[in-house]
């Protein structure tokens, strides 16, 4: 009797074994057998149980704990990226594909150039996402979404709420190049813009600090100084010309001004009613003393540490020779009419 009890364990522990083991098989096995194509993504730094949870989440796998197993005993390296898998694919064949690396390219890379307006970012965002130039602007414009941002970014202040500012993130928005998910929404790609924006001015937090002026006011000279010049050995003089003008109240005087002002391309002409247009931004207009009100485009980190590390001279002037682009400059009014003389 005391046998055929041992003889009855040790069945139901075998049967209970073999219950296991068919459990675990089974939960390898496909989740369908039709072909049913899924794009999955794996970020950089995601632990195996937030993967294996996604996977079961997104409908590729049959079990969880089945998978982990298979992970553990197979010693399974799972490496990040953009994946594209099956549902008919077993839970071998996914974590193969997984560990392999193969993965698919369905992000878009998009180059911000330095100087240019928030409108011809939106235009490149436009032309490489299925957003209109006007969804775009709508989104970056609203007001709740704006109050958000500032809440969020501790770079971003209620200046950029200014009614009179045309573009409220005009300046923000970092030039550089970035890696985006082709299925990135508008806020995804602005804020991935502002994070480095951030980064940025967080490297150069100390001289901010003891400028004597904000983020905003740093970023409005930085923009000045980005498009009123093209070597980057005036940016620190055109800069000192700002700084001197602003502490003598001043009127800055600069043409750069006037185009945002107007909302005219570099490349068109001014005329003298563009010159004396009364608007927030410009400051050829002889009244007009003190910065625009925000920045007039998006600003390389030069200009930035340029805004930030003005030269030690004393120009109150200068002048752009009209064949090079080269500045050249001036400590009074006379000397300033002479290099228009010179190289007009």
């Amino acid at each position: 009797m005391k046998n055929k009890k041992i003889i009855i364990i040790i069945i139901s522990i075998l049967v209970v074994i073999l219950l296991m083991v068919g459990l675990y098989f089974y939960g390898l096995t496909s989740v369908s057998k039709n072909s049913d194509k899924v794009t999955f993504n794996i970020e950089s730094g995601s632990s195996t149980l937030d993967i294996i949870d996604n996977l079961k989440e997104a409908n590729l796998i049959k079990s969880k704990v089945s998978s982990l197993i298979y992970v553990k005993l197979n010693n399974k390296i799972i490496k990040s990226g953009s994946y594209e898998l099956d549902r008919s694919m077993s839970t071998k064949e996914i974590f193969n594909i997984l560990s392999d690396g193969k993965i698919i390219d369905n992000t878009i890379t998009l180059t911000f150039i330095e100087g240019k307006r928030l409108l011809d970012y939106v235009e490149l965002i436009s032309d490489n996402f299925p957003y209109t130039k006007e969804e775009i602007l709508d989104v970056i414009s609203d007001s709740n979404y704006l109050n958000e941002l500032v809440s969020k970014y501790s770079f971003l202040s209620n200046n950029v709420l200014d009614s009179d500012i045309y573009y409220p993130l005009e300046g923000y928005l970092f030039p550089s190049t970035y890696e985006f998910y082709q299925d990135a929404s508008i806020k995804d790609i602005i804020e991935k813009m502002l994070a480095k924006t951030g980064n940025v001015l967080d490297n150069n937090i100390d001289a901010i600090n003891a400028s004597g002026y904000d983020v905003h006011e740093i970023l409005t000279m930085a923009s000045i100084i980005e498009n009123e010049t093209m070597y980057d050995s005036d940016r620190s003089i055109v800069s000192q010309v700002i700084h001197k003008r602003l502490g003598i109240n001043m009127n800055l005087g600069m043409d750069v001004t006037t185009y945002y002002g107007v909302q005219k391309s570099l490349k068109e002409e001014l005329t003298q009613s563009d010159l004396a247009s009364k608007n927030a931004y410009n400051t050829r207009d002889t009244s007009f003393i003190g910065l625009p009100v925000g920045p007039i485009s998006n600003p390389s980190e030069n200009s930035i540490k340029a805004a930030l590390n003005p030269s030690d001279t004393d120009y109150l002037y200068f002048y752009a020779e009209v064949s090079s682009g080269k500045l050249h400059f001036a400590n009074t009014y006379q000397e300033f009419q002479e290099l228009i003389r010179k190289y007009s």
